[in-house]
């Protein structure tokens, strides 16, 4: 691994304990991102010659800090603090009192507090999570976009205007009592879950960079769950993400090419998280209260517990996304309805479900997707082509691309062989 490589992953790593610590002690959100990236800075400088700090967080909560106090001394015109790595112990144990000092209030965990700071009420739950996903994890304003599938323009317009408000507002960044926590909750669960699939989905050259997203989110809701033990709906969102979890070793081949569910080697799923997510259905359904996250869960779970793809129970998994529709209306959850409603009524019944949806979803790579499968299952081969050539020509990876070129390949090789030029 070069000096780069492993930099850059103790960075990201250690991103939200220490913004969450500069932002509890500065209590602005500029004011932090610029401590924690002038501290990256040295510690591109420092770290290749002195070798890792023993904590990384520490280290750049500590340097993040000096550097913030020290621009405040030098535009007030004070004295400022001296510019010098040398002078910051990477080692030193005098590290561990003062990010004591730092993280020492009631609410332990940086992280997690952050995230309630960035779901502030005084915003619209859009901008709290837009702003959570680019201030907690330090995803680019174009992968948050292409998660709340708006442009980018748009995006960090709306992110802006969310740090704009928490500037003007006054809003306090003292850690949210119980009640406060019980509100912001679900724009804490929907921005977790962002995350995940931020990891969860990456594929090709970005696979090694934003899998361990998919950890976090994890590590996140398992913290969560600590705080709301007797909600069902975390209890669901994290029975999910443990569900798809247990899938990612199968879902890429040796070249990072995509597999589908139908042909992914089942051993390979890991059985560990699957029972771990299914005993968190089992005891989210005593309370009797669903949600969305419950209810994709139980579809995650379908999935699970069938041994081979013809046992997928897909009339039930269908029903369960009708559910979903009722409870969280989206044209994405509709199109993943109509995967399930081709494998239990038919591809004609679920064209004509996703046929309103292409206005709404003309940019969207999995739409056309799964338009072109479901053409190309009713023979319609023209039309399954030119949704193909729209789906590849939206593809988010080389690894999308790669799968929707062996439908047009497939296509081409069975015109030639039926001499149809």
């Amino acid at each position: 691994m070069t000096d780069l490589a492993w930099i850059d992953g103790a960075l990201t790593a250690a991103r939200p304990q220490a913004v969450g610590a500069l932002l509890r002690y500065f209590r602005d959100l500029d004011i932090a991102e610029e401590a924690f990236q002038d501290a990256c800075l040295r510690a591109l400088k420092a770290w290749p010659k002195n070798g890792p700090p023993r904590d990384p967080a520490a280290w750049l909560i500590m340097v993040g800090r000096n550097a913030a106090i020290d621009g405040v001394r030098k535009r007030s015109r004070q004295t400022a603090l001296p510019d010098d790595e040398a002078a910051l112990s990477d080692l030193d144990d005098a590290e561990a009192p003062l990010v004591e000092r730092l993280d020492g209030a009631d609410y332990r965990d940086d992280v997690l507090r952050l995230m309630f700071i960035c779901c502030h009420p005084d915003l619209p739950q859009t901008q709290q999570i837009a702003l959570a996903l680019r201030i907690v994890s330090g995803l680019s304003v174009r992968q948050i976009a292409r998660a709340f599938l708006v442009g980018e323009s748009a995006m960090e317009q709306r992110i802006t205007r969310a740090k704009a408000k928490i500037a003007g507002a006054g809003v306090a960044f003292e850690t949210p009592g119980p009640v406060e926590r019980a509100e912001r909750l679900a724009a804490v669960a929907a921005m977790v879950y962002l995350i995940f699939n931020e990891g969860y989905s990456a594929s090709g050259t970005e696979r090694e960079d934003r899998a361990p997203l998919a950890a976090e989110a994890i590590r996140l809701g398992r913290l969560l769950l600590r705080l709301y033990q007797s909600e069902p709906e975390i209890m669901g969102l994290m029975a999910l993400m443990l569900l798809q979890q247990s899938r990612s070793d199968a879902r890429f081949d040796a070249d990072g090419g995509i597999i589908l569910m139908d042909d992914q080697d089942r051993g390979r799923w890991n059985r560990t998280m699957i029972g771990e997510g299914l005993a968190l259905i089992d005891k989210a359904m005593r309370h009797r209260r669903t949600g969305p996250y419950l209810v994709q869960a139980a579809i995650a779970a379908l999935h699970a517990r069938a041994a081979t793809p013809a046992d997928t129970d897909w009339a039930q998994i269908d029903a369960l996304y009708a559910t979903l529709e009722q409870l969280q209306p989206s044209p994405v959850v509709t199109l993943n309805r109509a995967v399930a409603t081709s494998k239990a009524h038919g591809p004609e019944a679920a064209l004509a479900m996703i046929a309103p949806l292409e206005a709404r979803l003309s940019g969207y790579f999995n739409y056309f997707g799964v338009k072109g499968a479901l053409l190309l299952q009713m023979d319609r081969r023209t039309e399954a082509r030119e949704a193909f050539d729209r789906a590849i020509a939206l593809a988010n990876s080389t690894a999308e691309a790669a799968h929707i070129r062996q439908h047009l390949d497939r296509l081409t090789a069975d015109a030639k062989a039926a001499g149809i030029s």
